[in-house]
């Protein structure tokens, strides 16, 4: 007895684990073992990111879902599901992250915080949002206020974003035993009465929607696109033409909008922060009262310390992700 075959039944899903439905079947895959190898492998994360949407408006709304696969195993000899463990369940809490090259196949990212830096930068006065991860966290402590966290099991509150008073100056996690300390993060409150702080967030490496503020100067620039054609301007009439109608005409025009922003001072293990945003496939800007997508148009970083640089600063392009004059159909 050997193992032919596997049959995979994927299903993506929100509510609890294993709550899935037949709507919710989302691939059926059947992959033969190679002859010389003893394992079937399958990467289904690929698949299930397809169906993580992150729709931010301002909201932080947790975008996790379930996903479960289905696995059964068949008999080479009777090319017939094995009749001990023929099938097994398996359940994965999915989010939109990812690992680096060096942390190998499939790591374990973070259970607790979900986010790598343990630096916060706030404008004084505004309040922050903290993602956390619910079932690796009993309590959260900001200064000196105690928030409980619960775990429901439901997919829509396993990331929760607390709300960070403003001028908070620490945040503790504790594990879920409410004792176990496992980071501290600090809050740093900027004074900046010359430039307007502006707000981008965000899907960081863990998945989660993390805050960036750039405190520092602002510059604003239009690109704009055209095509033109020459047209016959002679009135076949009076086989004349005015000089007030040109040989040339515009047309398929639009522009877009580009921005670039500074984050003003910041510690040397903010840069974990800056490079997940430069990796981000996903980003927004709060602006005028809006929350706007953006695409990161600088496509080079170069990574600062304080032995080189002394002071660290980043300047970071961006790019409107609409045309300036709407064309949605």
């Amino acid at each position: 007895m050997s193992l032919k075959k596997i049959g995979l039944k994927l299903y993506v899903y929100t509510g609890t684990s294993g709550s899935y439905t037949f709507s919710d079947l989302k691939y059926q895959i059947e992959k033969d073992r190679i002859s010389n190898q003893d394992n079937i492998v399958l990467e289904i994360a690929q698949l299930v990111k397809d169906f993580l949407s992150n729709d931010f408006n301002n909201d932080y709304v947790c975008a996790t879902k379930w996903a479960t696969a289905v696995v059964d195993f068949y008999d080479s000899e009777t090319n017939e599901i094995y009749v001990t463990n023929g099938t097994q369940i398996f359940n994965y809490l999915a989010f939109d992250g990812y690992g680096h090259f060096e942390e190998e196949i499939n790591p374990q990212l973070s259970t607790d915080l979900l986010q790598t830096s343990l630096n916060m930068y706030l404008p004084e006065g505004i309040a922050g949002k903290l993602p956390i991860f619910a079932e690796g966290v009993g309590k959260v402590i900001i200064d000196s206020t105690t928030t409980q966290i619960t775990d429901s099991g439901n997919s829509n509150q396993k990331i929760q974003y607390l709300t960070i008073p403003a001028n908070t100056n620490t945040i503790e996690i504790y594990a879920p035993d409410d004792s176990t300390l496992l980071k501290t993060v600090t809050v740093n409150n900027v004074c900046e009465p010359k430039f307007t702080p502006y707000k981008v967030s965000f899907v960081n490496k863990l998945g989660a929607y993390q805050d960036i503020y750039f405190f520092k100067k602002t510059t604003e620039s239009f690109n704009v696109t055209d095509e033109t054609y020459k047209r016959n301007s002679i009135n076949t009439s009076t086989v004349t033409y005015g000089t007030n109608d040109g040989q040339k005409q515009r047309y398929n025009v639009n522009g877009s909008t580009k921005i670039t922003l500074n984050t003003g001072y910041v510690k040397e293990n903010f840069n974990s922060a800056l490079e997940e945003l430069f990796l981000s496939e996903n980003a927004w800007i709060r602006w005028e009262g809006k929350t706007l997508p953006v695409i990161i148009s600088s496509k080079d970083m170069t990574i600062k310390n304080v032995l080189n640089d002394k002071l660290i600063d980043y300047t970071v392009g961006f790019e409107f992700a609409f045309n300036k004059i709407n064309n949605v159909r």
